[in-house]
């Protein structure tokens, strides 16, 4: 193949070009249309489809022209084909009965349809994984069933293993029958089944005990119903004895065993009072048998008694206690355990196929051995230069920095050697060295110094690491790796909210999408909601298709992902109505806490009728918190600082990211309720002390290297790395998955405005005396300011604010923007003194 080259540099560094012709059969080629992969995917799939179609029609004829099928197989082309899709449906069912699973290899045409449906169209019907599975184990028991019961009774067919069981199920289920004779082959085929059961289709033991049970119980009941013959319409004394027998064994057959003995004894009790005489000890004389009484079927009452003087005329007559009439005693039998996760029960946790592994470059162990002896040696030479002896000196290598730590001799003060960071990093040539003084929990100083290749850390060695797959977290969250190349887990519901800050492009944004993702990868939809709030628009767009798994969104809103700051407040205001009610679900239920709750309901301890419902754990992620505070200020501060106050212990946990971790975004009310810091590299040492309460972050070299403090602990993290084509495989893959019929809504809300909007209008003897002035001075200046009202008009904060929602409440004034003035409606004098008018103020 010819290439042409422009401005190609020869070795004399003159510039030069060489152009070779290019052969007419490449140009050809080039110029055709090319057929991409997803073409011929979309062809794939159609294929799939047709195959399902005439695949079925063709299995299912077969049942029928199975003989006229084989006989065409057998004959060749002198006899037809009796298949209705001919001689290729002929082969075709052939090969999939007598062959496979024998007629239940229709199961491939329904895996066919369903593959074919999602490629061509990206349609999920059923879970794809899951389906193929089960219909393939259920083909393999029905087939190996069906073999024995089912013997090939044509002596002409060329193997035994033909239609209808197949040649799998009749040489697995022969070969059984050899070893294990029926008997025993029915047993595993059994066992089988169950295992079928509980796996592919989510049926519990205790479920099919219960129905093996009543089926029992039934057939007792049917063949227990058998009487005997009547004489003359009526039944003699022994059928009412069968009678009392049979119901007291109808009472108690369908009861545990702890209730048989008790109301056995009740039963005897209630067949012994037949008729009640009245007065007197003496009991009735037994009837002859060849007396017969006059006895209503429907009633239960005997309706003509022997004139004997058995029973006086002036006694009232009194019907007879049968069996029908006996006291029914309830009984409920314990239930099982309430699970949430039923309600999406074929739902499956992604793999950890969807991440990519990011394999670093192969580094030479001996220059990495060369370059750790170097350091140490200038470390040691640093040191000893400025008169401080050390003991020993060990290095941990980590994925981006090497921790070396120091034991220096006896009476070496901790601050001289702290004091030289500048001079070590000097000596080191290394940007980002930070001395921990000393390290807590050990008798030495360390000393971080970034290495020379730093390796990126995947999101997939983390969640497949033993420590993310094995823990017993509430709401684990895998961070990323240690100084020690161990991977970090950590426990949103025990921080319980988390802070994350640092300059632009340092890791925020995929710090989030590690931790999303993590609670992905362990928790099931029922268990976790999401509420995303994104004021740049862009960064969580790539979760809006699992809405219906695990977004929560407020009632008639468009999107899942809020973007727009007044719907931000709505739903900051509806959480806290959400933790609210949630409260008071604790407080009937008498817990102190989610996890309590959650476990008295799935013991069905908590009925929904009284209002009780399942609490999933709701995760709040805010990105770009200072553009919030500065377009709505205190309005987004006061319910981010409540629900940082109460919500820890009703499952509500916060994430907050920022740029700009200066004082008036991050103040003193958010910083007291969120113990939690990350921090990422910023510019300045004051930025750092505003994140952490002291310097390091200041000091880290980027990329996802940070700094977590929980407390008291500072700990060195590098941030596991997840990108966007892996959030899109991962979303895609739950979002192809059954979900709910709609996402999780929050309490609706109503502000101030919309709930003024229901009211009586303001009457005019609750005006303010001053509101004409006011108004005026507003129209005249227009300008829409409280503190204007103030200060012309030597007015407190609240008569001021008071003033001016009544300016708006008559539309003189607009709403509130934050920190912005309002606008102000009415433009000239004329249009004010109309709205006095009307209000009759003039």
């Amino acid at each position: 193949m010819y290439v042409t080259t422009k401005n190609h540099t020869t070795a004399g560094g003159k510039k030069g070009s060489t152009s070779k012709p290019t052969s007419k059969k490449a140009s050809r080629k080039s110029s055709g249309p090319a057929i991409t992969k997803e073409q011929w995917m979309k062809v794939f799939g159609v294929f799939l489809l047709l195959f399902s179609i005439v695949g079925f029609i063709a299995i299912l004829s077969y049942v029928f022209t199975h003989k006229a099928d084989q006989a065409y197989l057998l004959a060749g082309s002198t006899t037809p084909a009796g298949n209705w899709i001919g001689a290729f449906g002929a082969y075709l069912s052939h090969w999939c009965c007598d062959f496979c699973f024998g007629i239940y290899s229709i199961g491939f045409t329904f895996l066919a349809f369903l593959f074919g449906m999602k490629i061509t169209f990206d349609k999920t019907l059923l879970p794809l994984k899951r389906t193929t599975v089960t219909t393939i184990f259920t083909m393999v028991w029905l087939s190996m069933a069906t073999a024995l019961f089912v013997v090939s009774s044509d002596p002409a067919a060329p193997d035994p293993n033909t239609f209808p069981a197949g040649a799998f199920g009749n040489f697995i289920t022969g070969f059984l029958v050899e070893h294990t004779k029926a008997i025993g082959t029915i047993f595993i085929l059994l066992a089988l089944l169950l295992l079928i059961l509980i796996l592919c289709y989510n049926i519990s033991t205790s479920t099919m005990a219960e129905k093996a049970v009543a089926f029992g119980s039934l057939f007792k009941r049917k063949t227990k119903e058998v009487r005997k013959p009547r004489v003359g319409g009526h039944r003699n004394d022994d059928e009412y004895e069968d009678d009392e027998e049979t119901m007291e064994q109808r009472e108690t057959e369908d009861l545990p065993g702890q209730y048989i003995e008790n109301l056995g004894a009740l039963g005897k009790e209630y067949s012994n009072n037949v008729i009640d005489l009245g007065g007197g000890d003496s009991q009735p004389e037994p009837q002859k048998p060849e007396e017969e009484v006059p006895f209503d079927i429907l009633s239960g009452t005997t309706t003509d008694l022997p004139a004997d003087g058995t029973v006086e005329s002036d006694q009232e007559s009194v019907e007879e206690v049968t069996p029908t009439e006996q006291p029914q005693l309830e009984v409920t039998l314990p239930l099982e355990p309430y699970d949430p996760r039923l309600d999406l029960s074929f739902y499956q946790f992604p793999t950890t196929d969807l991440l990519l592994d990011y394999q670093a470059a192969a580094i030479d162990e001996d220059a990495k051995m060369k370059e750790l002896r170097d350091k140490k040696e200038r470390i040691e030479q640093t040191l000893k230069s400025f008169g401080i002896a050390i003991k020993k000196i060990y290095a941990t290598i980590g994925p981006t920095v090497t921790l070396y730590e120091i034991v220096p001799m006896e009476g070496v003060r901790i601050s001289k050697i702290k004091n030289l960071e500048d001079d070590i990093a000097l000596s080191l040539a290394a940007l980002g060295i930070r001395i921990i003084a000393p390290i807590p929990g050990k008798g030495t100083i360390g000393i971080e110094v970034p290495n020379a290749n730093p390796q990126i850390v995947p999101m997939k060695s983390i969640i497949d690491s033993d420590k993310f797959q094995n823990n017993k977290y509430e709401l684990p969250i895998g961070l990323g790796k240690t100084i020690s190349d161990e991977p970090f887990v950590a426990d949103l519901a025990k921080m319980p909210h988390l802070l994350m800050a640092g300059a632009t492009g340092q890791g925020k944004s995929v710090g989030l999408n590690a931790i999303i993702a993590s609670l992905l990868y362990k928790k099931h939809p029922a268990e976790l909601k999401f509420v995303l709030i994104d004021p740049k628009k862009v960064e969580f767009t790539l979760y809006s298709i699992i809405e219906r798994h695990y977004l929560a969104m407020l009632p008639g809103s468009d999107t899942p992902i809020i973007t727009d700051t007044k719907k931000v407040i709505y739903t900051l205001n509806s959480l806290c109505a959400e933790m609210d009610a949630r409260y008071d679900l604790l407080q009937l239920a008498q817990v102190r806490n989610i996890k309590e709750y959650n476990a008295k309901f799935c013991q069905r301890k908590l009925s929904p009728t009284n209002g009780h419902r399942y609490l999933p754990y709701i995760v709040l992620i805010i990105d770009e918190f200072g553009d919030l505070i500065m377009t709505a200020g205190r309005e987004v501060e006061t319910p981010i600082a409540r629900l940082a106050q109460l919500a820890r212990a009703i499952g509500i946990h916060l994430v907050i990211a920022t740029q700009r971790p200066s004082v008036n975004i991050i103040t003193g009310i958010i910083k007291a309720n969120f113990p939690s810091r990350i921090a990422f590299r910023v510019t300045s040492i004051v930025d750092s002390r505003t994140i952490l309460d002291g310097s390091g972050a200041n000091q880290l070299i980027g990329k996802g290297d940070m700094l977590l403090s929980t407390g008291s602990d500072l700990v060195r993290l590098q941030c596991a790395f997840i990108d966007t084509p892996e959030v899109e495989a991962l979303t895609r893959f739950i979002a192809d998955q059954q979900g709910y019929p709609e996402p999780f809504l929050l309490p609706e809300y109503l502000d101030d405005s919309d709930a003024r909007g229901d009211e009586e209008p303001i009457s005019a003897d609750a005006i303010d005396s001053c509101f004409m002035d006011a108004a005026t001075l507003i129209v005249e200046t227009q300008m829409g300011s409280t503190s204007l009202l103030q200060r012309k008009m030597k007015l407190g904060y609240a008569r001021a604010g008071r003033i001016m929602d009544q300016l708006e409440e008559f539309k003189i004034v607009g709403p509130t923007k934050g920190s912005k003035m309002r606008e102000v409606l009415v433009h000239s004098p004329g249009e004010l003194q109309a709205i006095f008018q009307s209000m009759g103020l003039i």
